[in-house]
């Protein structure tokens, strides 16, 4: 017992420094993802070790907590006041595009009542399952495909402008949509970069969250993109993203939120996200019930 414990405690310490370095690899990134795990695995087994009086083992747990923690406990507090205003309420979620519990959807639909949300992995069979939303949600963009890549986005407020991009290289949709709301533009980009498994699909996904930066960047009023990005919080394609961009995590302040796979719940990590420009505050960011899907949907609250 204690030889396993000893190989968790190292292996979790090696982890946890190695992945802090930014090696652009993707299977040095493939480990960069569980820094959550990282410092609760490193927390629990410094008491184990500190118990049995290995205090050496206790020691170096307690450094690797710490230098965890600064990963983590940030995400916890904002320092940004949130400002008053009429609240704009939108939701993102992966639907998983072999699921086929569209009533659960709906039921999320009608718990929420999101002014706008967006959907991903969008297929024919979804867009019928679901038709029923159009009649509270009437203004719609869908671009639905057969697999993975499908994207929709349901509005009860109308669009000013709505359109798709075939983002590059591998030409996945991307709706960008405009709409006014509290008498300013608001501009929301929903995208879906394919899964990092590979070195093709690695390089793919690193080029579709590269991309994002040139329609962020011309537009001139506040901005939201959201999507499953494939990518997690601590990963440095990620953080490229907000410097590239500008825009912000809207998790500031309310944690790690964990969205993906909801089959193991243990090993959950951030992949779904929404950043922000800065003329945008944030009341309130969620994970909301499940649908049947891998992925949790995002739930969140904006004043502009």
């Amino acid at each position: 017992m204690i030889v396993l414990l000893q190989a968790a405690a190292v292996l979790t310490v090696i982890f946890s420094f190695v992945t802090a370095l930014d090696i652009p690899h993707r299977n040095i990134e493939l480990f960069s993802h569980f820094r959550l795990q990282y410092f609760v695995a490193s927390v629990l087994l410094m008491l184990l070790f500190a118990v049995m009086g290995s205090y050496l083992y206790a020691g170096v747990l307690a450094v690797t907590a710490v230098f965890n923690a600064t990963y983590i406990l940030p995400w916890y507090y904002s320092g940004v006041s949130v400002a008053n205003g009429p609240l704009l309420k939108l939701m993102h979620a992966n639907v998983l595009s072999s699921n086929t519990e569209y009533s659960r959807l709906i039921e999320l639909v009608e718990f929420e009542k999101p002014d706008l949300f967006f959907l991903q992995e969008v297929t024919p069979q979804w867009v019928a399952g679901t038709r029923q939303l159009l009649e509270e949600y009437p203004y719609t963009h869908i671009e639905a495909r057969d697999r993975h890549f499908g994207i929709a986005a349901f509005s009860k407020l109308p669009f000013d402008s709505v359109r798709n991009i075939d983002s590059p290289p591998l030409g996945h949709p991307t709706i960008v949509a405009t709409i006014t709301f509290n008498n300013e533009s608001l501009t929301i980009i929903s995208s879906h970069p394919t899964t990092p498994v590979g070195r093709f699909s690695y390089s793919a996904r690193n080029k579709q969250l590269e991309s994002f930066a040139e329609p962020v960047n011309r537009i001139a009023g506040n901005v939201v993109l959201l999507g499953d990005f494939n990518s997690s919080t601590w990963c440095a394609h990620f953080r490229k993203l907000e410097v590239s961009t500008g825009l912000k995590s809207v998790r500031r302040g309310f944690g790690i939120l964990p969205s993906w796979p909801t089959y193991l719940p243990f090993a959950m990590i951030p992949i779904d996200h929404a950043l922000v420009s800065d003329g945008i505050s944030v009341s309130d960011v969620r994970t909301g019930m499940r649908i049947g899907s891998d992925h949790l949907p995002l739930v969140i609250t904006l004043t502009l």
